[in-house]
Order: C-alpha cells, then structure tokens, then sequence
C-alpha cells in the first residue's frame, strides 16, 4: 500500500445510511489502497475506526466511479447498497450532478437524487440457484432449511426469513448458523422478515462477514423479491429496519433503494497505525 510504505496518513470519511455506517477511502487519481490487513485494522471498533463495510472509491472505467466493497473481517463484499448510496449522494453533493453512474463488482449501477434523498437502482435480482450461488440445483423460492427460506442474489448472497415477528427471531443465533451452512459456499447474508401489509415489511439482517447491522441495503432489496416472488406484497413497499426506513420499488430495470443518507466527519488515520499493519 502506498500510503503505508511512505508512512503518511491517509484521509477516509465516515458515514452512514440508516446506522449501516461505513469507512469511505477516496482513491480517485491514485492506485486503491485497501488490503485485507487494513480493512481488518479499520474495522477494529477498538482500536481502529469501526465499521460495517468500507467502501474504496476508484477512477471510474466508462463511469463516473467505480466502489470496491470490504468486510470489517478483512474479506471482500460483492454489493453493499446503503454504502452506494452514501458515495452517491456525496459525490452527486461535489458535482452538482442528479445522476451518477457506478461500476461494481456487481455490475454497472446508478444512482440519482429522488424526493432530497438518494435512490440507487441495485440490478435485477439473482434468482437461480447457481447465481445466488447455491451449492447444489434447487428451487430458490423454497430452500430445503427449517423456516422455509427464500434465496435471492443481489451481487452477495442472500437467505431470507419471514416470521410472525421480527423482534423476537434470533438474528444472532440463527443468523451465525445460516451464514456458514453447507448449502452457500459463499456464505449468506441472512434477514428476517416479518410481513404488516402487502406495502409494509418490517426486517432484521445477519450480514455474512460482519454480524448484525442496523441496516442492509442489498438485504433489503433481496427481502422485497422474496416477498413479491411468495406472493405477500406487492413489488413496491416501505421497509423498516433496525436504523429506519427505506422504500424499495422492484421494477423492470432492477431494485430501487432509496433513503437518507449522512457524512459524519473527515479524518486521517496516522502514519503510526498504518506502519503497524
């Protein structure tokens, strides 16, 4: 890492969408810094930064940026949709621009302003069972685990849940098993839904990687198909999370998110604590 081997500290931002708070390094004009050790460190809600992605911002190639996404475990994450739109509406705030294009893994994405909060449209969703990925051919619409999930990809794997009530599902417990289950090679990122309306869901996430957050965006559109594809709501619905609401909206183009988003602060990790990863 150059910012490493020349011991001068390196700015990052602080932000979140919904408490789902994130690390922003911008890397625009420079090679990406990130490396397992260094999101691992930063990661560290005791002794580094604390976070439950980070997010690298990079030249776009053919767009206006492009997000690498990291894991506080030090892993890389494919999609992470509150962090997309955080970067968004920040660099959106830079330009004046009302719309940006954004490469990720995941794909090409985009992101506009909507009603003063920040939309991002997540792709369409992963539904067959070697795209989640799944270990085996299977019916995605009912995974053979008790509770009769529902797996969806949106970028990152993910395995949903829908209980009579959200508050009391053990996220913790059941989410930690799930994650590492033999049926995603990948890992999953686990939510547990609970139905109110054919517009209204109300849902807690295991993110794979991290633990509980407070939000997942990527978890939230997953949890919108799953609902839609099982018949309970309509492809539109308000959704309530541990951090607050979002509105998600599955079009023909892909998932819409949209919700607030916040910059905390600016600062610099220390020449010190980089020359010691």
């Amino acid at each position: 890492m150059r910012d490493q081997a020349t011991h001068t500290p390196l700015g990052f931002l602080k932000m979140h969408g919904l408490g789902n708070d994130f690390v922003v390094i911008d890397s625009r004009g420079r090679d990406a810094v990130t490396t397992p050790a260094l999101a691992r460190a930063l990661g560290d809600r005791h002794r580094g930064v604390g976070f439950d992605q980070l997010a690298e911002i990079r030249d776009g190639d053919g767009t206006d940026i492009t997000l690498d996404f990291w894991n506080s475990d030090g892993t890389r994450a494919g999609a992470c949709g509150n962090a997309t739109r955080c970067v968004a509406g920040l660099v959106m705030g830079e330009t004046g621009a009302e719309a940006i294009s954004i490469r990720t893994t995941r794909g090409l994405l985009s992101a506009r302003i909507e009603g003063g909060e920040v939309s991002v449209n997540m792709g369409p969703p992963q539904l067959a069972w070697d795209e989640i990925p799944l270990a085996r051919e299977m019916d995605s619409l009912h995974l053979p685990l008790d509770g009769d999930p529902v797996g969806v990809g949106m970028g990152n794997p993910h395995c949903v849940f829908f209980v009579d009530d959200a508050e009391a599902a053990d996220v913790a417990g059941r989410g930690r098993a799930v994650e590492l289950d033999s049926l995603f090679p990948e890992k999953t990122n686990v939510e547990f839904a609970e139905v109110r309306a054919r517009d209204e869901i109300r849902m807690r996430v295991w993110e794979r990687g991290t633990g509980i957050t407070l939000a997942c965006g990527s978890g939230a559109c997953a949890t919108v198909v799953a609902a839609a594809r099982r018949g309970l709501t309509e492809r539109r619905v308000r959704m309530e999370l541990d951090g607050g609401w979002l509105v998600l909206d599955w079009r023909e183009d892909g998932v819409w998110m949209t919700g607030p988003t916040a910059l905390v602060f600016r600062a610099e990790l220390s020449a010190d604590f980089l020359a010691a990863l």
